[in-house]
C-alpha cells in the first residue's frame, strides 16, 4: 500500500516537513486550504544569535474572507527579502555548508515571486535537489476532509504552534550539530535551512533517522 501525505504549502518548512517527503511514497501539496497566518505558510524559523527566530514573509491583504492558499500573493512590504537574506547570512556564514549553498539560495531573495506558492514549491524543489530526496509531489485539485486508508493528513499537525512531540510520534528529531548548539543547546525541529547548512550532504542521513 502506498504512503500517501497531504501537506500545506510551506516557507523553508521545518525538518518534520521533509522527514514526511523523504518517507512518503507520494505528497499531495494543499492549493484550496483557506490562508492561515502565522503558520509555516510564510514563515520559517532559524537559529540566531539571540535564540529562535521567526522570518515571516508579508503577504498581500485578500478582497475577501477566505482566499485559497493558491492565490495569495505575496507583498513587497518591509523590503523582506533583504531582511531574510541577511538573516540567513549573519546567523549562518559560520555554518560549515553556507557558503557552498549560498548561491542556491541567493536568488529566492532577488526574484520576485508574485504567488507565494509558486515561492514555496521552487524553493522546495530545491532544498529536496540539494538534500537527495526525489519525492513526488503535486498539488492538490480540492480541498478534501476525508482520507483513505494509507493516506495521512498533516496539514494542521505540522504547525510551528504545535508540539511536535505530542501531534506526530511518527516524527523524531534526530539531534545534529548547529552553530549555536554550546548556548541553547540542541534546537530541534528548525527549519531545513538549518539542517541543510550545517550538515550539507549528511543531511539525508539525519532525515533517515527522523522517521521511526
Amino acid at each position: 500500500m502506498e504512503n500517501i501525505v497531504y501537506l500545506t504549502s510551506a516557507y523553508l518548512a521545518p525538518v518534520e516537513y521533509y522527514a514526511k517527503l523523504y518517507a512518503a511514497d507520494k505528497a499531495y501539496i494543499e492549493r484550496y486550504d483557506n490562508y492561515v497566518k502565522q503558520t509555516y505558510r510564510n514563515r520559517c524559523v532559524i537559529a540566531a544569535a539571540d535564540g529562535p527566530l521567526a522570518l515571516t514573509i508579508p503577504t498581500e491583504k485578500s478582497d475577501t474572507l477566505k482566499c485559497p492558499m493558491k492565490d495569495i500573493r505575496i507583498s513587497d512590504h518591509g523590503n523582506w527579502r533583504h531582511m531574510h537574506w541577511n538573516a540567513l547570512v549573519s546567523n549562518y556564514r559560520n555554518s560549515p555548508f553556507f557558503e557552498y549553498y549560498a548561491d542556491d539560495f541567493r536568488i529566492f531573495y532577488e526574484k520576485k515571486f508574485p504567488f507565494l506558492w509558486d515561492f514555496n514549491q521552487e524553493i522546495c524543489a530545491l532544498v529536496c535537489h540539494l538534500i537527495d530526496i526525489h519525492p513526488v509531489m503535486e498539488g492538490t485539485t480540492e480541498y478534501r476532509t476525508s482520507f483513505e486508508e494509507g493516506e495521512e493528513d498533516f496539514r494542521e499537525i505540522i504547525h510551528p504552534k504545535k508540539d511536535f512531540r505530542v501531534e506526530d510520534p511518527a516524527f523524531y528529531a534526530e539531534p545534529y550539530y548547529q552553530v549555536f548548539k554550546e548556548k541553547f543547546g540542541f534546537l530541534p525541529n528548525l527549519s531545513i535551512a538549518d539542517l541543510l547548512f550545517n550538515m550539507g550532504p549528511e543531511s539525508l542521513l539525519v532525515l533517515q533517522k527522523c522517521v521511526r
